[in-house]
């Protein structure tokens, strides 16, 4: 039987322009549809506000101040709303002026040829180009409706402050939003709306927030294994402490702890892909909107990790083991160097030990090696043999106290 062959597949310019013209339309008018739906869980006087703001920017005439006035004596909130909000337009307002200019006169023919429309509904509509941002346009000329049908398109012009003030709001909420935390000894697989993995060992917290332009994950304190999916369009940020990871699809680790190893930095070790590590200068609350200032960055491979302090500054990039990546998957916990007292209270993260350590010299000690975190029997017994320590029994406790003379 004869395999009837493919059609070929037209890639000529004009045909992907049409498929590419397809796709946009289809993301604008979802867009649309749910910046749409947005405003209208909105308080329509905060929209008034936004309105007037916005307008008085630009002088009012007699009949606009009259109608001004108006709308502040007809509710005390009125006036704290708009001063509220024209402080807000602040920062709208030191947009490139050629942005602003590019704004207002595609609000300025939509709302026309929406007046000109409304004005002889008998007569068929002529075709148009479609505007870049259909949904937030929408909205403009639906507040354009909050004031007499001839201001329309006077109106949607004065509304462009608010309608951007409106819109990057809008943009700014998370459409996904969850605390993530575990407990002692327990171990968590999170399967992100994004198709994104989450790891998270025990003794964990993380805050996942997914936004329409990029998605981010707060460690606050533990560590997790990242498992991302590709998406260039919507970079994947992880913050910990002083430091911000930010990739579009790969694997790797990231360890914040507050206290015990490490304490107040932040570890990064990448299983795959590639991965840049900043310093950041948290200014704000968690979030997009916190103000986080990126420093100096580097950019790790497979096979490669780093380590930022307290203050964000980054140490010399490091070369990781195989396997050596999040071996806690593998119940598995590495020491190099470490303190005695340090290293005892990573293995209680995952259970209770049965040891206790009293002298500080004692705790000082430091051991290195790789242990089995589900044997920790077979870790204090190999204690005395790693260093100059016996064990004696205190009731239900086992005691490590250093060996005299030695």
């Amino acid at each position: 039987m004869t395999k009837q062959a493919d059609a070929p597949h037209d890639t000529t310019p004009s045909r992907t322009a049409d498929r590419t013209s397809v796709r946009n339309t289809a993301r604008d008018d979802a867009d649309a549809r749910e910046f749409e739906a947005y405003a209208r869980t909105q308080d329509a006087a905060e929209l008034q506000a936004a309105l007037w703001a916005s307008r008085s920017h630009d002088g009012l005439d007699a009949a606009a101040q009259a109608e001004f006035r108006t709308w502040l004596a007809a509710d005390a909130s009125h006036g704290p709303l708009y001063e509220a909000l024209g402080h807000s337009l602040d920062g709208v307002r030191q947009l490139p002026a050629e942005h602003v200019h590019a704004l207002k006169q595609g609000l300025k023919v939509d709302a026309l040829q929406a007046a000109a429309t409304a004005a002889t509904s008998a007569a068929p509509a002529k075709p148009r180009q479609r505007p870049a941002s259909p949904g937030r346009r929408a909205w403009l000329l639906d507040l354009g409706r909050l004031v007499p049908q001839a201001a329309m398109a006077a109106t949607a012009v004065g509304v462009v402050g608010g309608g951007w003030l409106g819109w990057d709001r809008w943009r700014s909420q998370p459409t996904f939003e969850k605390h993530y935390a575990t407990a002692r000894g327990q171990r968590l697989n999170v399967d992100l709306p994004d198709g994104s993995t989450l790891q998270l060992d025990a003794a964990t917290q993380a805050e996942v927030r997914l936004y329409r332009e990029h998605r981010e994950v707060r460690l606050v304190g533990g560590q997790a294994m990242f498992i991302v999916s590709s998406n260039p369009a919507q970079p994947f940020h992880v913050l910990a402490g002083a430091a911000r990871v930010v990739v579009v699809g790969t694997r790797f680790s990231v360890r914040h702890m507050p206290s015990g190893i490490d304490a107040g930095k932040t570890t990064v070790a990448v299983e795959s892909g590639r991965v840049r590590v900043s310093g950041a200068a948290l200014r704000g609350a968690p979030g997009a909107d916190a103000g986080i200032g990126i420093g100096v960055g580097v950019e790790l491979g497979a096979g490669q990790g780093v380590t930022a302090d307290e203050a964000g500054r980054l140490a010399p990039v490091v070369a990781v083991a195989p396997g050596g990546v999040a071996a806690w998957r593998q119940g598995r916990v590495s020491f190099d160097d470490t303190p005695l007292a340090q290293a005892l209270a990573e293995f209680e993260r995952y259970g209770d030990t049965g040891l206790v350590v009293r002298d500080p010299a004692v705790g000082a000690m430091r051991l290195g090696g790789s242990f089995d975190l589900r044997q920790v029997g077979t870790f204090a017994q190999a204690l005395p043999q790693l260093l100059p320590v016996r064990l004696e029994r205190r009731g239900a406790v086992l005691e490590v106290v250093g060996v005299a003379g030695q």
